[in-house]
């Protein structure tokens, strides 16, 4: 069951960018690691970013230098700032934050 609030996909040329953001519904879950997964269409689902109670991040090979992740306690939000966008990064864009999920926000990349 969808938990968390994900906004700011939608359809940008390559080489542009945009934000995603994800918003509990409630305290930010403490301790608990946070970040992003996505799905293209008939591909696996695929880890992109994921940040720790800590601050620490990673991030998967194919979107370093280009995505940061960053986390937002005071508004219980993390964020998924995506750069230089290329058309392989199409897909649906999952947040996590511990065991809780997002329903997903589509971000399409295309001329």
């Amino acid at each position: 069951q969808a938990q968390l609030v994900e906004s700011g996909g939608g359809l940008v040329q390559p080489g542009g960018s945009l934000q995603l953001s994800c918003t509990a519904p409630g305290p930010m879950l403490t301790g608990q690691g946070m970040g992003w997964e996505r799905q293209a269409p008939g591909k696996q689902r695929e880890f992109v970013a994921g940040i720790s109670s800590g601050g620490m991040t990673r991030y998967i090979d194919s979107v370093k230098g280009r995505f940061t992740i960053s986390r937002h306690n005071a508004e219980n939000t993390v964020v998924l700032q995506m750069n230089n966008l290329k058309a392989e990064d199409t897909a649906k864009y999952y947040c996590y934050a511990g065991a809780l999920w997002g329903q997903g926000t589509q971000v399409t990349v295309s001329a």
